[in-house]
C-alpha cells in the first residue's frame, strides 16, 4: 500500500513538472506593450488565443498606467474600485491558473473606456478533469463469509393413531421400545435421533 502511494505522489510530481515546463507565456497584444495606444487590438489579440490552465500573460507599461483583474460586473463597467488583484511597477506576469474567462482592465480613470481592456478564455489543462478514482464497497482483506443454512426440519413424527400396534407380544428386555410405522425404535435409538435434530437446529 505504502508502495503504491509513493507511485502516485512520484506520477504526480512529474506531471506537475512537465506542466510547469510546458506552460506559456503570451504577451499581451503579441508584443506585451499595455498602454492606451495599443488598446484597439487588445479584444482581437485576446480572441485568438489558445491559453491553457497554468500558462501566463504579461504586460510592459510605464508608470502612468496599471495592472488591474476585475470580475466580469466590473470589467462591463470599466470600474477598478473592488480588483480581484491590482498590479504596478512597469512589468507584471500574472499565471492564470484556473481555467475559465478571466478580466484586466487599466485601472487609471479613462484608460479602460480608451480600450485598454480586454478578457481572455483559459482552457483547463489535459489530465484535470479526468474524475478521481472510486474506492470499492468492500474493503479489502475481508473473507466473505457463506450464508448459514437452514436448519433442517426434524422428521415427522406420526400421530398416536398411525402407530400400528404389534401382533406379537415384544421380545424381552425390548419394553424400552416404540413402534413407528410398523418399525421397531429402540429408546437408544430416538435419544440418538432427538440430539442429532437438537444439534441440527443449533445450528
Amino acid at each position: 500500500m505504502a508502495v503504491m502511494g509513493k507511485a502516485i505522489f512520484f506520477v504526480a510530481a512529474v506531471l506537475a513538472v512537465q506542466l510547469a515546463a510546458a506552460a506559456t507565456d503570451y504577451p499581451v497584444g503579441g508584443d506585451g506593450s499595455w498602454d492606451a495606444a495599443s488598446g484597439a487590438k487588445y479584444a482581437a489579440w485576446a480572441a485568438k488565443q489558445k491559453i491553457l490552465q497554468g500558462d501566463s500573460i504579461s504586460f510592459k507599461y510605464s508608470s502612468s498606467h496599471d495592472v488591474v483583474k476585475v470580475s466580469k460586473a466590473d470589467y462591463d463597467a470599466c470600474s477598478g474600485a473592488n480588483p480581484i488583484k491590482s498590479f504596478t511597477g512597469g512589468a507584471t506576469t500574472v499565471k492564470l491558473t484556473t481555467p475559465g474567462k478571466h478580466y484586466f482592465i487599466c485601472g487609471v480613470p479613462g484608460h479602460c473606456a480608451a480600450g485598454m481592456k480586454f478578457e481572455i478564455t483559459v482552457a483547463a489543462a489535459a489530465g484535470t478533469g479526468a474524475p478521481a478514482p472510486t474506492k470499492s464497497s468492500k474493503p479489502r482483506h475481508q473473507r466473505s463469509v457463506a450464508p448459514t443454512p437452514a436448519p433442517a426440519e426434524a422428521p415427522a413424527v406420526p400421530s398416536s393413531t398411525e402407530v400400528s400396534t404389534p401382533t406379537a407380544a415384544p421380545p424381552p428386555g425390548s419394553s424400552d421400545a416404540a413402534s413407528v410405522g410398523g418399525m421397531m425404535i429402540g429408546a437408544k435409538a430416538v435419544m440418538g435421533l432427538a440430539a442429532t435434530v437438537a444439534l441440527a437446529m443449533a445450528m
